[in-house]
């Protein structure tokens, strides 16, 4: 069950697989509308845990989730404030966004253990998933130093997520 769960997990998130490909044509702006997008739906995947799960662990998962994506994008709300740089959205953030969307349907129709273990599932796929298009395609495609940095901090971080979901995945499998 859980295997079957990952795999769904991992088709909602190919949007991924076409951006290294599009490196070369992505811009910053993009760069910042796919950074804030990723953010902002494990933000919802989060806040839909928090209102399903009675697991302690799942929760307090899900709260760290809320907190650290919600602050992350303020940071970058405010670089692309500072910078005068509207985000632009591209058929990477917006498949993003319906992945994410028909995901959220999924983990809708789960309850108990069955969504615990299918949340947590997507989010170590998820975090697995951003995480590798940030170092090998955002990061470096990114032009300007503030935001470069700001991705840098993001995959420290996101990089510590991937490794909680992952022994939270082992607890409650």
């Amino acid at each position: 069950m859980f295997r079957k769960i990952a795999l769904a997990a991992t088709a909602g998130l190919l949007a991924w697989s076409g951006l290294a490909a599009q490196a070369d044509a992505i811009n910053d702006a993009q760069i910042a509308h796919i950074a804030y997008t990723a953010g902002s739906i494990d933000v919802a995947a989060g806040k839909q845990a928090l209102a399903k799960s009675t697991n302690k662990d799942v929760r307090a998962f899900a709260e760290e989730m809320v907190r650290d994506h919600a602050s992350v994008n303020d940071q970058a709300l405010a670089l692309v404030k500072k910078l005068g740089v509207a985000p632009q959205d591209n058929p990477t953030s917006v498949a993003l966004s319906k992945g994410a969307a028909d995901e959220l349907k999924k983990l809708a129709q789960l309850n108990g253990a069955a969504f615990d273990r299918a949340y947590v599932a997507n989010e170590v796929a998820y975090h697995r998933t951003v995480n590798g298009a940030l170092k090998d395609t955002l990061i470096p495609s990114a032009q300007n130093p503030e935001l470069k940095a700001l991705l840098e901090t993001g995959l420290r971080l996101f990089s510590e997520h991937q490794t909680h979901a992952e022994h939270l995945a082992m607890k409650i499998g």
